[in-house]
């Protein structure tokens, strides 16, 4: 089907004014200590504010939610994996699992996520993919697939090796990819879990803190390393709204420990007080009319094929700019025949299809001619 390109800009314009319910002059949170960190909204994706979020940054144990993510995902909960020498050697935080132990996959995991576990980690990567390596380089895969532009994973518990790195924005994109599977939900929330494998049993206990200190917390994972620092991946719902943030390097000693935590809960306290979610677009909500070549009508009606729903604060000007094509008939209701721009204080955010909301016939001679004919034949006198 030949299309023209002949293209009008039809423009109508949503400004958000400042309302009740959204916080007024609110200051970025102060006092961060992180080197770098990010705040994003879960259900949008979109950014809420950062510090250099595309640094690449060593990242700890936050590996370790790629590593459970990956592995509910291709493992079986209920396998039975048996720990090799080189899990057992592992050094601390660990399990202290011993070689040719044998204890179910779920069980790792929540040693994994509950304590950090490092040698539960290696088992859990040699089990899925016969080495830390072959695991590490799916990992590396699976980021890129999800999203990360700048993550390199070379060891599966977060241990300093090589390149192995993250940025803020990747860890917070691979968190809510996480987020979204209800098995992965359930472990970060435990507080606590007990069992047993072969050889002895087990008593483990959360260490995250924000799950205490914090309102509607819901994780995730936190790390340390020498070269990374004092790390927390942080997840919080309230009102309906689901927030993640990431802060790596908050420091070092007694000081970044407790900075992690200070930071996640000054980050998150921005996020809730500041941002409040808006509906923008409507799914299938009128989006104007486009001009038809060689139809039975010369114009049309058309939709928006997607709702679209974004935390905003109060100053934020918000624009829609639809764009339309002048297809030739046939048009098929659903179609695209144009693109809305969303304008956020004068940058693009995203574009959504404009689809046709009815069918318009061709009209020919042929067709105009039966319509007479027809009218013509039905008449009564």
């Amino acid at each position: 089907m030949r299309k023209f390109c002949f293209i009008f800009v039809a423009l109508f314009t949503i400004i958000f004014a400042a309302e009740e319910i959204f916080a007024k002059n609110e200051p970025m949170p102060e006092g961060v200590k992180s080197k770098s960190a990010i705040l994003i909204d879960y259900d949008s994706g979109r950014v809420l504010w950062g510090i250099d979020p595309d640094e690449p940054m060593a990242m700890a144990s936050t590996t370790k939610i790629m590593t459970a993510i990956y592995a509910i995902e291709n493992g079986q909960l209920s396998d039975i994996v048996t720990v090799s020498k080189n899990a057992a050697a592992q050094p601390k935080v660990k399990m202290y699992l011993s070689e040719g132990e044998h204890i179910s996959l779920e069980d790792l995991l929540y040693a994994l996520m509950l304590q950090s576990s490092n040698d539960a980690a290696v088992a859990i990567a040699e089990h899925i993919s016969g080495s830390s390596e072959a695991f590490c380089q799916k990992l590396t895969e699976k980021a890129k697939e999800i999203g990360a532009k700048d993550t390199v994973f070379r060891t599966p518990n977060g241990l300093d090796k090589d390149d192995h790195h993250s940025t803020a924005y990747d860890m917070a994109l691979i968190t809510s990819y996480a987020l979204r599977n209800d098995k992965f939900r359930e472990i970060i929330k435990t507080p606590s879990r007990t069992f047993s494998s072969d050889k002895k049993n087990y008593n483990i206990t959360n260490k995250d803190r924000l799950l205490t200190e914090y309102e509607g917390a819901i994780g995730v994972k936190t790390g340390y390393t020498g070269k990374a620092g004092h790390c927390f991946v942080g997840a919080a719902n309230r009102n309906g709204q689901t927030l993640i943030s990431v802060v790596l390097a908050s420091g070092w000693g007694n000081t970044g420990k407790a900075a992690k935590w200070s930071d996640t809960k000054k980050i998150l306290d921005y996020g809730f007080d500041n941002f409040s979610n808006t509906q923008i677009i409507k799914k299938a909500g009128n989006a104007g009319s486009f001009a038809v070549l060689n139809g039975e009508k010369t114009n049309s009606s058309a939709v928006f094929s997607e709702e679209l729903v974004l935390p905003l604060k109060s100053d934020e000007n918000v624009r829609v700019d639809t764009e339309f094509l002048t297809p030739e008939a046939p048009v098929f209701k659903g179609q695209i025949v144009g693109s809305a721009s969303v304008i956020i204080d004068g940058e693009e955010y995203t574009k959504i299809d404009l689809l046709s909301d009815e069918t318009i016939e061709r009209h020919t001679f042929g067709a105009k001619l039966y319509k007479v004919m027809d009218k013509w034949l039905n008449m009564t006198y």
